[in-house]
């Protein structure tokens, strides 16, 4: 269990990670992205401090502050629950799929790090 909890959570760090040097570089494809869902440029910062904030708390999390790496984990599902419904509020389906990978690893990793933490 531990081990999938690693893997997972580190997949989630790097993919948050990412995507947050993605928003405050403004990087085509987000800028393309966020017109296209209606969020406006200037969430764009505070947006990828959410992402860079929960990829921090799951770090934290692995290093042993549990409840910090399941309170990031579920601050992240929330986080991108918030992104797929701006998608579906929107119809702009096309591209789902990535909002919705990231809610699922969002997911494994706050039920594998809740798990981690019972025990």
């Amino acid at each position: 269990m531990f081990t999938a909890y690693v893997i997972v959570t580190v997949a989630t760090i790097v993919a948050n990670g990412g995507m947050a040097a993605a928003d405050l570089s403004r990087a085509g494809f987000v800028l393309a992205n966020s017109a296209e869902v209606g969020v406006p440029r200037s969430w764009l910062p505070w947006l990828a401090g959410l992402k860079a904030a929960g990829a921090a708390g799951l770090l934290l999390g692995l290093l042993g502050v549990r409840i910090l790496g399941v309170a990031a984990a579920a601050g992240l599902v929330l986080f991108f629950v918030g992104a797929v419904a701006a998608h579906l509020r929107t119809r702009v389906f096309h591209n789902i799929a990535f909002p919705v990978g990231y809610l699922g690893l969002a997911v494994a990793s706050l039920v594998l790090a809740v798990a981690v933490a019972a025990r």
